[in-house]
């Protein structure tokens, strides 16, 4: 059984990469990742993704930390009577800080585990396909076909102005 063939285009300038990751979709090799050197909107918006659900992990993690900081204040208030000056022992005002403090370590909690769960993270299954020239001036699109298409593809890249990288 033959396995499909990997093959990278490597573009120095970011919209000639943008035209060709669009024309690369509208063909029949199949298409799996971009690798840019710098978080790219251009990029971003060819790829039409969906909008991230990552936020509300850490939405949902500055709820639940706002109402701990409040419940935990209340609760020590409550435990350890400590009467100053006739004041109440329950006062909210004093405690929306503990509230406040508590929402921002819990959000961050909640971000974390939203990256880690929708984001697929640690993903190092990206790195057998990688070339280290993204990270300095390259933008990578990583496309696939079958061994016989192999040459078609190469010759889009470089059609579209890209260096091309084959792996194996």
């Amino acid at each position: 059984m033959q396995s499909k063939k990997y093959i990278m285009g490597l573009f120095k300038e970011e919209d000639r990469a943008v035209s060709t990751l669009l024309v690369l979709k509208e063909t029949a090799y199949q298409f799996h990742r971009v690798h840019s050197p710098f978080p790219s909107n251009k990029i971003k918006q060819a790829l039409d993704l969906n909008k991230s659900m990552v936020g509300y992990y850490t939405l949902a993690g500055g709820i639940l930390g706002l109402l701990t900081g409040f419940v935990l204040a209340i609760f020590c208030s409550v435990e350890w009577k400590l009467v100053v000056s006739g004041k109440p022992i329950i006062s909210l005002i004093p405690f929306f800080i503990v509230g406040f403090e508590f929402a921002i370590l819990f959000a961050v909690f909640g971000n974390i585990i939203g990256l880690l769960i929708h984001c697929r993270l640690p993903d190092f299954s990206g790195l057998k396909h990688y070339d280290p020239r993204c990270s300095g001036e390259y933008f990578g699109i990583l496309a696939s076909c079958e061994p016989q298409q192999q040459e078609g593809l190469r010759n889009f890249f470089k059609k579209n102005g890209g260096e091309v990288k084959v792996f194996d």
